[in-house]
């Protein structure tokens, strides 16, 4: 695992994650697969919960612009990789915790949809899926998680119309679910993670996280051909 693009510590039975490449934490091949070994460290722990953060001010812009330029293959496999990692937080049997940092768009804030809960920092940040602005067409699999869990209000304006939101106005949309002063934001997702791990019984946890959500993961599967 790369230690200059994703931290991982085990502490008290939560894992913590962090991305961190220094810049905006474009979501690369090397980030992505980063943030699947870290994962996999994660259930090797078998951690009771997991607190996924971003560096300060910058949670996610999105797949690696860089490759995304290189042409349709190169594009379609870095899409793949992005959603086998929205999957896997998505079915993650444990509570998942996001940190949202500052801003996270496009893939970035896909991945707020699949966590249990998202802390977001308060501030001038812009969180949403701004694909379609830059004449890209949403992937299936982000549809399907804007589905599950955007409002039903913003549904539209926050994936055809593009819509921007700065943190408090995610809140209403659905990307996230409480924020705070964005020096607090690791903390509370700790503190949060931690909180989730200790009440919750892990196996009734999972059992219902995949009962709600199995129909869903059922067509991002078909989606993804497997």
């Amino acid at each position: 695992m790369s230690a200059e693009l994703v931290q991982y510590t085990f502490k008290d039975a939560v894992a913590l994650i962090r991305l961190d490449d220094g810049k905006a934490n474009a979501l690369s091949h090397a980030l992505l697969d980063a943030s699947h070994a870290a994962l996999d460290r994660a259930a090797k722990d078998e951690a009771g919960a997991v607190a996924l953060v971003g560096r300060p001010g910058r949670f996610s812009a999105g797949f690696d612009l860089s490759v995304m330029r290189q042409g349709p293959e190169e594009v379609a496999g870095l899409v793949r990789k992005g959603a086998e990692l929205a999957i896997r937080l998505f079915e993650w049997p444990s509570p998942v915790v996001l940190g949202v940092t500052g801003h996270a768009l496009a893939m970035g804030a896909v991945l707020l949809l699949t966590a249990d809960e998202r802390i977001g920092a308060d501030g001038a940040f812009k969180i949403g899926l701004n694909e379609v602005a830059i004449g890209m067409t949403l992937p299936q699999f982000a549809l399907d998680l804007a589905r599950e869990r955007l409002s039903k209000r913003h549904l539209y304006r926050a994936t055809s119309g593009a819509e921007i939101y700065p943190p408090r106005q995610a809140l209403d949309a659905g990307f996230l679910d409480c924020v705070v002063e964005p020096e607090a934001v690791q903390d509370e997702t700790i503190r949060r993670a931690s909180a989730l791990g200790a009440t919750l019984d892990g196996p009734a946890h999972r059992n219902t996280k995949r009962a709600l959500r199995c129909a869903v993961l059922e067509q991002l599967r078909s989606g993804m051909g497997g």
